[in-house]
């Protein structure tokens, strides 16, 4: 039985993944991107920010750039947060539609396909939900925590708003700021789509355990500054209005 052609987006994409230590793995991110991106497009770029990296992120991503010519890298001096990395990328990002997801493998890049596959007419995002979540017991008690206490807060609708792997119509950035450092931007993101008017689709993919390095995620400084922005958005995003 012959296999149905991938389907083709009208329009360019551009792959967006911040990196932060991520040399173990950017390279096959970059790469399994590309492969996915050639089935979906014929136009397309993809933007790694390299977030002040102190292992060979930053190295080894400008001997691909060598190699590679649609791979544009951003390089901050120092490390300036999860959220100031991709809005480095979406800022530099130029084709219709945006892509991103993270440097860490713990999602597969070719899972972009069926992100394409569940955009129709009149869509905006194409937000992926985690089929189920590849991280320790204590990650995936907060991590649902999280879920439940910022949905409740902030009124979401979607089933996994803190799942990193989206396609988004690169036109909703020019109509709404982004002002996120940490990894609240993906709250930030969602919430001011959402009550934008943004048509959203949910979709499943796989996420995995992260095969090298360690999360940032229960640094205290990491977690004061999460808090600190998200008592902030509450206030301009839910309480003012």
């Amino acid at each position: 039985m012959a296999v149905p052609p991938s389907p083709r987006l009208p329009g360019g994409i551009s792959a967006v993944f911040p990196a932060y230590n991520d040399a173990a793995t950017i390279p096959s991110m970059v790469l399994t991107a590309i492969l996915a991106l050639r089935q979906v497009t014929d136009d397309y770029e993809v933007i790694v920010t390299n977030d002040g990296s102190s292992d060979q992120t930053g190295p080894v991503l400008d001997e691909l750039a060598q190699r590679i010519p649609e791979l544009h890298v951003i390089h901050h001096p120092q490390n300036r947060g999860y959220g100031m990395a991709l809005r480095s990328g979406f800022a530099a990002a130029r084709k219709d539609w945006i892509f991103y997801t993270d440097g860490d493998a713990q999602y597969d890049p070719m899972e972009l396909i069926t992100l394409v596959e569940n955009l129709k007419d009149g869509v905006d995002v194409v937000n992926g939900y985690k089929i189920s979540r590849g991280d320790s017991l204590l990650r995936v008690i907060v991590g649902r925590l999280y879920h439940h206490t910022v949905r409740l807060a902030f009124g979401f609708k979607l089933r996994d708003v803190d799942c990193d792997f989206r396609l988004i119509r690169r036109e909703l950035f020019k109509r709404i700021p982004l002002k996120s450092e940490t990894g609240a931007i993906c709250l930030e993101m969602v919430k001011k789509f959402q009550d934008a008017g943004a048509v959203f689709v949910e979709v499943p993919v796989h996420h995995y355990p992260r095969p090298h390095g360690a999360s940032q995620f229960f640094h205290p400084r990491h977690i004061f500054n999460t808090l600190c922005t998200l008592a902030g958005l509450w206030q301009e995003l839910v309480l003012k209005k």
